[in-house]
């Protein structure tokens, strides 16, 4: 099986059948989108919080309460994502494949633009991305940068880390300042210390990657940030991707390009 040769349905396909991995390098040219749904009553503070912070957590689609699908997305959000996390009061209870038992009624769909998306793009720039030819997760760490809060929900800015070389990082901020919609330019480049990292080899989400010498890390705000606000705020029930194991959806890269 090569990642980069499937269709979205072709993957949403094999994600369905119990294959679990992150999709980083899957369906090339198409979104890629983070998931975290929430009981109705809970779905206009998130709603609130994700307007309040669009770089963390830009909004590509919003579902009707219970609905198992989305406009970007023609599968089954319970069963199509390769790894969910559920969350109960703010604690993560389990991890599994399949949450077809665990949806609600009432539980509201936020799909949430991914940096995934614009790795296509880097790579075809040129620019390297360490953790897919390592073919792990990507880093992710949380942040001493809060979150404007909104109604229940608060918590931690959460970012993704890619070493980039030094000449080509003025290329990764153009390049993923085009892509608005997917968490777009970086929020730091340089000095993990200035986000309250203390140590880049043990991200609190994903796998660690080596910065090299002559490489720069740079920081760009991660779709995992809504679950870190579920974590903080501990709403009684939510489910989420398990991180890095992200909907491959059916929109393209490009329809979220920006001149």
């Amino acid at each position: 099986m090569d990642p980069a040769r499937l269709s979205p349905k072709q993957a949403r396909a094999l994600f369905r059948s119990g294959l679990r991995t992150t999709t980083s390098g899957f369906s090339p040219g198409y979104a890629q989108a983070n998931l975290i749904a929430l009981p109705r009553e809970a779905a206009f503070d998130f709603l609130l919080f994700a307007q309040r912070n669009p770089k963390p957590c830009p909004v590509l689609d919003v579902t009707e309460p219970g609905q198992v699908s989305a406009s970007v997305f023609d599968g089954d959000l319970r069963t199509d994502l390769p790894a969910y996390r559920v969350y109960r009061h703010g604690e993560p209870a389990e991890e599994r494949t399949d949450v077809t038992d665990l949806w609600r009624d009432d539980l509201v769909a936020f799909l949430i633009g991914c940096s995934f998306t614009f790795e296509t793009p880097l790579l075809e720039a040129g620019v390297p991305v360490r953790h897919i030819e390592a073919g792990t997760n990507v880093a992710m760490y949380r942040t001493n940068r809060e979150c404007r809060p909104a109604g229940r929900f608060r918590g931690p800015l959460v970012v993704s880390m890619r070493p980039i070389p030094a000449d080509r990082v003025a290329d990764a901020v153009r390049i993923t300042s085009r892509y608005p919609a997917v968490h777009g330019a970086p929020v730091h480049v340089g000095d993990p210390a200035a986000l309250g990292i203390a140590d880049l080899s043990r991200p609190d989400y994903g796998d660690p990657v080596q910065v090299r010498e002559g490489e720069i890390p740079v920081f760009w705000a991660c779709g995992v940030t809504p679950q870190a606000a579920v974590a903080a705020s501990a709403p009684e029930f939510a489910i989420g991707h398990a991180p890095g194991h992200m909907a491959v959806t059916d929109v393209r890269d490009s329809c979220y390009q920006v001149p």
